[in-house]
């Protein structure tokens, strides 16, 4: 145990027993060496509460709530104190968030109880109590686990719930817990398996079968989530839950008649439904339907201002410009001190990108900062634990490691990858090379994400990835590759070739290599400067926890340029760099150059791919439907002024 941690243990024996003096002073000794330390904090206002000291209590817990926003516990404390000042109306609002980011805090849920109870709202009330019960009802462990996996801590809490499935193997809550710990760690085929199994023990849970077909859909199974959607659909055909998510996966299925039918049944019951009014938007930004997209979103803001996600979604479209009205009434809101955390993270990004548009430069960066600021606490990336990682792949994937494994793995040439680091100009690549008729456009597909995340495993805390690669056999690698053929089937559309455009998938490439020599990868590079502020500008929907921050995504991209240098020279000729301003240069010849590298003839319809009639799912889903332009050729030229800490991170790089 380290001496941080000893004090900390410490601390927290003190005011067990009582002695909350001693545990404020391990606490603050703790903040003098990391002024930043969470537990501490937490600590400390706790310590401050019992010791009748509430304006350091809340000191305590605002630089907390500041390190980490979605700290249920934290909420939880901010609650207690506001209902020992008689601030009831505070209090409810902090448990509110305290369930919101924990559900498993049972002391919030029981306080909520009595709040509301005294305000006379006796439905939500009972609620609460239900929650309260159903916690205190659970074994002690599966609490536990629910604790550590919503405050982030999710190896802790996978080793405790796997210890309580072997001696209660058919426990459903169980399995729910151990698959939503995979979905978190990207594990999802164990998580579908998982859940799939609990329904089949409880097959009249609701919460189940809905974790269920998240699942699937998350594996991007849509067809086996829809058909689950709709199972649950035929139980009552009139809810307008089931009809949503019915929706929903009738969307991912490319049913989008089926999924407007749907959304305009829940709105014709809930007609101000802010989540269904927002869904339906993203469906029609989709297929291209901007104006209706748009139309969709602003009704759903007029029935909840503050509704931070479809604000984001106009702003995501890149091509709308918002109001003055609009600009004054998202000002208006970051200043409320009770605005949600992720609405608070979406109006802030949207502000960057409106005053952006309207060449208010230094306004837009501070808004663009605050939202990553947000983020990066929100995702506690380490910037050194990624770079340590991909070391790891120039350490361990060696020539000798390649040619060891010659001949070995699954040889279909199918697969196309296209990788690098998303706003790269992947989304046009894919675009310009799914417009020939030899190539199926797909998503960003998690197979080789996932296969990676299992082969990681553990043995005393450490990975055993990628070093684990020069212990498999050839049967392995060839059936890891044909597993990946099979897997991603489901979203081809018959034609020989198909893309990946996962961008992460660059971290691995020498996994793919062993289990699909025949594969080919394209590296979609994209000047530096430009890459990293488009990177930074972007609110991602999951995943990409380097870009919220300047010095990290410019490590990042260092550390990727580093890397993908290493696999020209232990697989020269594998992978083919394609330059997005080259393919803004020339269009004609960089086609020309990508189409004979895959074997295949030139096709007219790879220039006009703007025309290509095909859903889009990325964000850069309506630039892609416009000719080739250079609107964001040096976009960050403007805000050059405050970019001081992403030129330093890239170093030569920069320019």
């Amino acid at each position: 145990m380290s001496s941080r941690d000893d004090n900390l243990a410490q601390a927290q024996k003190a005011m067990q027993a009582g002695d909350f003096t001693r545990g404020l002073d391990l606490a603050e000794a703790s903040l003098a060496a990391r002024p930043d330390d969470g537990d501490a904090l937490y600590m400390a206002a706790v310590a401050s509460r019992y010791l009748g000291r509430p304006g350091d209590a809340a000191d305590y817990l605002a630089r907390l709530h500041e390190e980490m926003p979605e700290y249920g516990r934290a909420w939880q404390e901010a609650g207690h104190l506001a209902r020992k000042s008689g601030n009831s109306g505070q209090a409810v609002s902090a448990y509110r968030k305290a369930t919101r980011y924990n559900p498993a805090l049972e002391a919030s849920w029981r306080a909520l109880a009595d709040l509301l109870a005294a305000e006379g709202n006796t439905q939500e009330a009972q609620s609460a109590l239900m929650q309260a019960q159903r916690i205190s009802d659970l074994p002690r462990e599966l609490v536990a686990v629910s604790h550590h996996l919503h405050e982030g801590r999710l190896l802790r809490a996978e080793e405790i719930c796997r210890h309580y499935l072997k001696r209660n193997p058919r426990d459903v809550e169980g399995m729910r817990l151990l698959a939503m710990i995979g979905i978190k760690l990207g594990v999802l085929d164990d998580a579908e398996f998982l859940l799939e199994s609990a329904v089949a023990f409880d097959p009249d849970s609701v919460q189940l079968r809905l974790d269920h077909i998240d699942a699937l859909r998350r594996r991007q199974k849509f067809d086996r989530a829809r058909e689950e959607a709709e199972a649950l659909y035929k139980r009552d055909p009139e809810n307008p839950l089931f009809q949503s998510h019915l929706a929903i996966e009738s969307m991912q299925t490319g049913d989008y008649d089926r999924a407007f039918e749907l959304f305009e049944e829940v709105l014709s019951k809930l007609p101000h439904d802010v989540a269904t009014l927002t869904s339906r938007g993203h469906a029609l930004k989709t297929t291209g339907a901007q104006d209706e997209a748009v139309a969709s979103y602003r009704k759903a803001i007029a029935v909840k201002p503050d509704h931070g996600d479809a604000w984001y979604a106009l702003a995501n479209l890149k091509t709308y410009r918002f109001t003055d009205e609009e600009i004054k009434t998202m000002r208006s809101l970051v200043q409320q001190a009770d605005l949600s955390f992720m609405d608070r993270v979406h109006l802030c990004f949207s502000l960057g990108k409106a005053l952006e548009d309207r060449k208010e430069y230094e306004g837009s960066f501070a808004f663009y900062e605050q939202g990553n600021d947000l983020k990066r606490a929100q995702t506690r990336y380490s910037a050194a634990a990624m770079s340590e990682e991909l070391a790891k792949q120039r350490e361990f994937c060696t020539a000798e490691l390649f040619a060891k494994h010659e001949g070995a793995g699954f040889p279909a040439p199918d697969p196309i990858f296209i990788l690098g680091l998303p706003r790269a100009g992947s989304t046009l690549l894919e675009q310009i090379l799914a417009s020939h008729s030899q190539i199926d456009g797909t998503l960003e597909l998690p197979n080789v994400l996932s296969l990676a995340h299992r082969l990681r495993g553990r043995k005393a805390g450490q990975s055993l990835y990628p070093a684990i690669l020069h212990d498999l056999s050839a049967e392995q690698l060839s059936d890891f590759g044909e597993a990946f053929i099979e897997d991603t089937r489901v979203h081809r559309q018959g034609a020989p070739f198909f893309i990946d455009k996962m961008p992460n998938n660059f971290r691995h490439i020498g996994l793919i290599h062993l289990m699909l020599p025949n594969a080919k990868i394209f590296d979609a590079r994209r000047a530096p400067m430009d890459c990293c502020f488009s990177g930074f500008k972007q609110l991602f929907a999951e995943g990409q926890e380097f870009t919220y921050g300047l010095a990290e995504i410019g490590r990042y991209y260092t550390d990727y340029v580093e890397l993908m240098d290493h696999w020209d020279k232990v697989l020269p000729g594998k992978v083919l760099k394609v330059q997005h301003e080259d393919v803004l240069d020339d269009l004609e010849g960089q086609v020309r150059r990508m189409l004979e590298y895959l074997g295949l003839p030139f096709e007219e319809a790879c220039l006009t791919f703007h025309k290509t009639d095909r859903a889009v799912r990325t964000a850069s889903s309506e630039q892609v439907r416009r000719p080739i332009n250079r609107s964001g050729q040096d976009a960050w030229k403007p805000f050059e002024p405050w970019l001081g800490d992403l030129k330093s991170a890239l170093g030569p790089l920069a320019g």
